[in-house]
């Protein structure tokens, strides 16, 4: 994984990566924030096919 720095809040360290289970395909996947509970979490490719479907 590569990180770059725009100016969105990049302090020169990984990103602290949380464990979840996807919303759609229920396999265990890694996400850069703390989920609440509140809303579903896709893994990579489950959040690819819900972005590409949207178009």
């Amino acid at each position: 994984m590569v990180y770059r720095q725009d100016g969105g809040g990049y302090s020169g360290r990984p990103r602290e990566m949380h464990k979840a289970v996807c919303s759609d395909c229920k396999k265990e996947c890694e996400v850069p924030f703390k989920p609440s509970g509140d809303r579903p979490i896709y893994c990579k490719e489950c959040f690819a096919k819900r972005k590409d479907a949207g178009r």
